[in-house]
């Protein structure tokens, strides 16, 4: 019989059809493993299993970005504590193999060291909206440029005459304008004259639908992006976009992040040290969150174009022999640590704005 005064460490490892879970006591031994659909029955399951060996202390959840995104809420919802957990080590792959159980014993594992701390991102909010939404954006975005570059080589390749008629047109947005008002001869397509005019016309009014969701999209982030961060929002070089990124990248609660140098961390722009023996040095930071990055990078840029104090702070770095690229990581780095402030600030007002 399970010892319902003792606490539960659980581990789970996710993927698209069904999770398994893994229960540990406080001292690290296995109190049992079990596989339950990707489902809100088989959510439900999970939780009645976890519980069924005490209280829940904490659930380490692989993917909760992804496959794991609504177990957790569902956990969350439930009143447990879920940790996000990075994927097994190689060396633990190496020694004990790899199969879902294992995995789910090692997220578990994760959070019993102590080695796992962060608290899964609410995906309840207005940030997971923003994301969403710009998710969708961002894809219609890349389609229509990938369009505009199809309607570009079909135009170098399509009948003089054709082309002449665009040569009005100097952009290739332009072009897709006239392109969409083409009307082809159906029954002569076997003319390449009139099939140029077809797949023309067809790329033309893809843009254009294209450019529309985008734009509509656009106006929906405006308003949700001004409503959760408008404090950052108004800071040089915050756009809508560059605001949504950094919003996502630190969750609706973003006081899972410890410190502002946490958020520098999750966003690429703090330093790592890389010192050995006699060398003392730090080294850049590749991991992270990209996205942030650029983000906080063209920040970066903006300022240095639009704010006389950034570009001193620029001068004088390079004066004292740092390279530029160098005086712009630095940059990154204080600008880092002004958005987390107005973050916290904007999120723990967000209830009564909404």
């Amino acid at each position: 019989m399970p010892d319902q005064n003792q606490t539960v460490i659980a581990g789970i490892d996710c993927h698209t059809d069904f999770h398994v879970a893994a229960a540990l006591d406080p001292l690290g031994r296995v109190l049992g493993t079990e596989s339950f659909p990707a489902t809100c029955a088989g959510y439900r399951s999970t939780h009645r299993w976890l519980a069924s060996f005490g209280p829940i202390a904490a659930v380490g959840v692989e993917s909760t970005g992804s496959y794991g995104a609504a177990l957790a809420r569902s956990l969350t919802e439930r009143g447990c504590a879920v940790i996000e957990v990075n994927q097994p080590h190689a060396h633990l792959r190496s020694r004990r193999g790899k199969n879902d159980a294992i995995d789910a014993e090692a997220a578990a594992r994760k959070v019993l060291s102590g080695e796992a701390t962060a608290a899964a991102k609410h995906t309840t909010g207005i940030v997971e909206s923003i994301r969403q939404l710009s998710v969708a954006r961002s894809g219609a975005v890349k389609a229509q440029a990938a369009a505009l570059c199809q309607l570009g080589d079909l135009l170098v390749t399509a009948p003089a005459a054709l082309r002449e008629q665009l040569d009005g047109r100097r952009t290739l947005e332009g072009k897709a304008a006239v392109c969409a008002r083409l009307r082809p001869d159906t029954r002569l397509l076997a003319d390449p004259a009139q099939a140029a005019k077809a797949a023309l016309r067809s790329l033309g009014r893809c843009i254009a639908q294209l450019g529309a969701e985008a734009a509509e999209l656009e106006r929906r982030l405006d308003r949700l992006v001004a409503v959760a961060a408008p404090t950052t929002l108004s800071r040089l070089g915050c756009g809508t976009h560059h605001t949504a990124t950094l919003l996502v990248a630190a969750g609706e609660n973003i006081d899972r992040l410890s410190s502002e140098a946490s958020f520098a961390h999750l966003c690429g722009a703090a330093p790592v040290p890389a010192s050995s023996g006699r060398t003392s040095r730090h080294r850049l930071n590749f991991a992270g969150n990209r996205e942030a990055n650029r983000a906080l990078h063209m920040i970066v840029i903006v300022r240095l174009r639009y704010c006389e104090q950034t570009r001193s702070y620029l001068d004088r770095r390079v004066a004292e022999g740092k390279t530029k690229k160098e005086a712009i990581r630095c940059l990154k780095r204080y600008i880092a640590r002004e958005i987390y402030r107005t973050l916290r600030a904007d999120l723990a007002t967000l209830k009564t704005r909404t």
